[in-house]
Order: structure tokens, then C-alpha cells, then sequence
């Protein structure tokens, strides 16, 4: 991983329990002496989770359509792929019984194959329970038997909470698929077999965020007593979630694990300004938006025994000199790094340097540029009196072209009923996107900057401006005003292409452009723009797009 410039934040000595031991040494290497071997998966990204839901969805479709499988086995044992990387705990128990029911009932061809494929998931499931034990001993061990009680431990508990009551909903939902769709046999059409299955993985997808709700709020509870103690660093990474490294790795080698976390905000009180807190608060959180790369490390105190899906609650050091400790506790499982994982995150950070690095040199030039531009039109007598403007292009309309192509193609193939649904979702959607993207519209005045939308112009003063940016494929404008939307637009580029022939991608020739304008007044233009100018309303687009598509549909039908 990246080095981390300058020494770690300051824990205050109060905020650290009696004797609490550091985790360093030879603790942190025997815990990573305790995972898992390399193939056995560990999901080190909120991304995997996506992936794996994927990876069932699919495999749901290839054993109930090609392969002619039943509904129910297809996703039962789909769903498998997702349980070995969220849900380890459910393989144990799920896949035997499966395994049993696949001998009896043979619901589709290749099922000694699948049996085989369980045997094995159940393996590597039981495997990593093994592994997460020894972590949680190893764990503890580097605690000394030291604990202390945890701070604010009568404070409500919103953790599951969420995956409850979304799991429960999903269940439900699916469940009443199932009942109401009929069953249909292996020679029924692709459609009769298709819905059924997707019932019983909508009902599966319910289960597993349930189960998860219901597992993370038991391992919380239970951490709500008094915990082991470490003291180790922290840092917030480039993604949001925390990592977290030995006590002695202060160049932020070699981060152990990763965890996504919420503060635990203290409800004793009211702050003396509550005005002044909040706008604190957003200021912080607007400023590590604006991050880029890991924040800094930072000493913290860790209650729990970290271990692989463990819950844990963090005392860290505030980004504040005066400030007091910061009080963060889990809101999803410790997930543990091995070293194709932290290779795989170094590969990452380092492109994203790279690329951070090109873009911002891309940027300079587009400053020097604009630069040059206005001293040119001083020493040319030429006063900054007229409205600017910018606007979506060429690669914009094309890029919009290639979506409604591309996502056409999901539907196209449909049959029936559902042709007429995914078109007219498809429809609403394009409606209320592509007008923004095939005729966005800014104009800097006196007044400062107008933005077209669908039902009219938006407004923002140059004194309330926050920040102008030219991200990765975007275009940024915000305000220093909570209530104003961020603005944005969207298109591709390569930042290789632009060095190799020296071009300025819109998007950076705009945001240098604004950014000239916002930082010097004497650069605006001196005159307020008409109505005309300032943006109209794109509903009538929108309006003429949705028609044109509904007319297309009934065409085609």
C-alpha cells in the first residue's frame, strides 16, 4: 500500500483503557498466519457482493433455461455461490440438505456434477469457519485477557436493522412468487421457467439479507459488554471503508483488514449552536468527498476480537487537534486481507495516482490555456462584457446514441407482455435522462451560473460556489448551499489519447473556464444574461422523446 507522510493522528491518553496492549510485533503476523489459504474466497470489497449476486443471477438462468432444471433447484443452488462469500455460516447446513434432495428428486441433467460442486462449496465453507476461529483465538491472545467496557453501550443499536427489514420484504415477496406462479415442468417455454426461477432467488436474495441482518445484530449485542482491547491505526481508504494496521506499521504498509463503519453519535445534550454543528459536520463530510486517495492514519483503540465477519467498535482520534475522540462502530463484518488482496488493492491505488496525476496535468494545461486566452484579449482590448456559455456536444449525443442502443438490447429479445413492460420502464427512464445529457446547457453572467433542466433554469450565485471539477468521466459544479442539487455531466474519456495528441477534453476546458471566471471577477462577464440565455426547460425533449419511443413500441409490436 501507499506510504502515509507525516506521523499518525494523536490518540488523547484518556481515551485509552488501562494497560491496553498494542498490536504489534509478532500478533499481527501469527493472525494472518491464521487465514485461510489463498484460494479460499474472502470478499475484501463491498464489490464482491455485487459480484457474487451476479454470479447467482446467472447461474440461475443457465440451469433453468439451457439446462432444463426446476425453479426451486436451480436457484437453491445458485444461491450457493453467493452464501460461500457473504454468508459462510448458512453452506454447512445448506448444502448437505441440498445435496440429499438433488440425489432423490434429480430435478434437471448434470446433477451428480452439482452434488460434487456442493461437496466441494461445503468444504471451503467449513474451511474458512475453521480459519475464522483460529483468527478470533489469535485475536485475543494478542489482547493479553485485558478488556474494557465499551463506550456509550446503552446507546440504541440500529445495526440489521436494515438488512431486516429489506430481507424480510424481499423474502416475502418472493415466497408469494413462488406460490402464486404455477410449476411448470422441464419441456415448458423459457418464460413459464424463467419467472419460477426468478421467485425462488428474489426469495434466496431475501434469506442471505436476512440472515446477515440477524447474525450482525446478535454479534453486536453480544460486543455490547465489555471486549478485548488493541491499540491499533487506522484510515479511512480511498472507497469509504476504514483500514485497519498493526499499532507499528505506521507507513501504512500492509492493512490487516477492512471494515465499513458509521459514528456513533452521542445523544447526551444538545450542542450549544445546533446550526453551527451541522454545518460543521457537512463541511467535513464534503471535504473527505473531495478526498482523493486513503485519509491519514490515525491512532485508535479497537474493542472486539477482529476476525473474519466479527463486529468491532473503534475509538479514534479526531482530524482536529482540539477535537474529542471519534466513536465508530461496525456496520458491516470485518473482512480480512490476504496478500493477493493487498496486492490487487496496491495495483489499484497506484493507477489511480497515475491516472489522478495525468488528469491533473491535463488540467494545467487547459488552465494555462484559458490563461493565455484572457491576457490575449487584454493586451487586444477586448473586455469581458459577453455571456459564456457551454454545452453538451458531439461526444456527448453519441454517447447517449450508444445507451439507447445498448440498452434496447435487454429488451428487444422479449416476448409478449414483457416487451411492452421493459419498453415502457425503458422509455421512462430515457425521458427523464436524455435530455440532460443531449442538450445540458451552462451560462456564466453577471449573476453567476445557470443550469437548464427539465422544468426550467436553476441558478448559482459566484459566491456560492463550492467547488468546479473535472473528475474521471465527469463534469462537477456544487454549492457551498446544502438545498442546491450538485450538478453533473457525464462522457468518457482516455486520458492516453489526449496526451498523445494534445487534446483538452470539454469537460476539463469547461471546468478550467468556470474556474477562471469563479476566481477572478474581473474575468466575468460584466452584463446579465436574458431568460433566453439563462436555459429552457427540457421537458418539451423529454416529452418528444417519450412519444417518439411509444410510437416506435407500437410500431414494432
Amino acid at each position: 500500500m501507499s506510504t502515509n507522510p507525516g506521523r499518525p493522528l494523536r490518540l488523547p491518553a484518556a481515551a485509552v483503557p488501562a494497560a491496553c496492549p498494542s498490536w504489534s510485533g509478532e500478533h499481527p503476523r501469527r493472525w494472518l498466519d491464521a487465514l485461510p489459504p489463498r484460494w479460499v474466497p474472502l470478499p475484501s470489497r463491498t464489490g464482491h457482493l455485487l459480484t457474487a449476486s451476479a454470479a447467482a443471477a446467472a447461474i440461475t438462468g443457465l440451469l433453468a433455461l439451457p439446462a432444463g432444471w426446476r425453479p426451486w433447484a436451480a436457484a437453491l443452488l445458485a444461491l450457493h455461490a453467493l452464501w460461500l462469500y457473504v454468508r459462510p455460516e448458512i453452506v454447512p447446513v445448506s448444502a448437505p440438505v441440498l445435496a440429499v434432495l438433488l440425489v432423490v428428486l434429480r430435478p434437471g441433467r448434470l446433477w451428480p456434477a452439482a452434488v460434487i460442486v456442493l461437496a466441494s462449496v461445503w468444504a471451503v465453507a467449513v474451511l474458512r469457519l475453521v480459519a475464522r476461529r483460529g483468527q478470533w483465538g489469535r485475536a485475543r491472545d494478542a489482547a493479553g485477557g485485558i478488556t474494557a467496557p465499551l463506550p456509550g453501550a446503552g446507546r440504541s443499536l440500529p445495526r440489521g436493522l436494515f438488512l431486516v427489514g429489506c430481507g424480510g420484504l424481499l423474502l416475502a415477496l418472493g415466497v408469494a412468487g413462488v406460490a402464486v406462479l404455477p410449476a411448470h415442468g422441464p419441456d415448458a417455454g423459457e418464460g413459464a421457467r424463467a419467472l419460477p426461477a426468478s421467485a425462488w432467488l428474489v426469495a434466496g436474495l431475501g434469506l442471505t439479507a436476512l440472515v446477515s441482518g440477524l447474525l450482525g445484530r446478535r454479534r453486536a449485542t453480544v460486543l455490547r459488554a465489555a471486549a478485548p482491547v488493541l491499540r491499533v491505526l487506522v484510515r479511512e481508504g480511498a472507497d469509504g471503508d476504514t483500514e485497519v494496521f498493526a499499532a507499528d506499521d505506521t507507513a501504512g504498509a500492509r492493512p490487516l483488514f477492512r471494515v465499513a463503519v458509521m459514528e456513533v453519535r452521542d445523544g447526551d445534550g444538545q450542542p450549544d449552536d445546533p446550526d453551527e454543528d451541522d454545518t460543521e459536520e457537512l463541511e467535513e463530510f464534503l471535504q473527505r468527498l473531495d478526498r482523493e486517495g486513503p485519509g491519514p492514519l490515525r491512532e485508535t483503540v479497537l474493542y472486539g476480537a477482529p476476525c473474519d465477519g466479527a463486529e468491532i467498535l473503534l475509538v479514534t482520534a479526531a482530524g482536529k487537534t482540539d477535537a474529542p475522540p471519534v466513536v465508530e462502530r461496525s456496520s458491516g463484518p470485518v473482512r480480512p486481507l490476504s496478500e493477493a488482496s493487498v496486492r490487487r488493492l496496491t495495483a489499484g491505488e497506484r493507477r489511480r495516482a497515475a491516472r489522478r496525476a495525468a488528469y491533473a496535468e491535463l488540467s494545467r494545461s487547459a488552465g494555462e490555456a484559458v490563461a493565455a486566452e484572457a491576457v490575449a484579449g487584454e493586451a487586444g482590448g477586448v473586455a469581458p462584457a459577453g455571456v459564456r456559455q457551454w454545452r453538451a456536444g458531439l461526444l456527448h449525443r453519441l454517447c447517449a446514441l450508444l445507451l439507447v442502443l445498448w440498452g434496447s438490447g435487454f429488451f428487444w429479445g422479449a416476448t409478449g407482455g414483457w416487451r411492452g413492460v421493459l419498453g415502457a420502464l425503458a422509455g421512462f427512464a430515457g425521458a427523464l435522462w436524455l435530455p440532460h445529457w443531449l442538450a445540458w446547457r451552462i451560462t456564466a453572467d453577471s449573476e453567476g451560473l445557470w443550469f437548464n433542466g427539465l422544468r426550467g433554469p436553476r441558478h448559482l450565485p459566484w459566491d456560492e460556489i463550492r467547488t468546479v471539477a473535472c473528475t474521471t468521466t465527469e463534469l462537477k459544479v456544487d454549492s457551498r448551499r446544502a438545498s442546491f442539487t450538485p450538478w453533473s455531466a457525464a462522457a468518457p474519456r482516455w486520458p492516453w489519447l489526449e496526451r498523445r495528441f494534445g487534446l483538452v477534453h470539454p469537460h476539463e476546458r469547461a471546468a478550467s473556464e468556470i474556474t477562471a471566471l469563479w476566481r477572478d471577477p474581473s474575468l466575468r462577464p460584466s452584463v446579465p444574461a436574458d431568460a433566453g440565455r439563462r436555459g429552457r426547460p427540457l421537458w418539451p425533449l423529454a416529452l418528444a422523446l417519450a412519444v417518439g419511443w411509444t410510437a416506435a413500441l407500437l410500431f414494432l409490436w
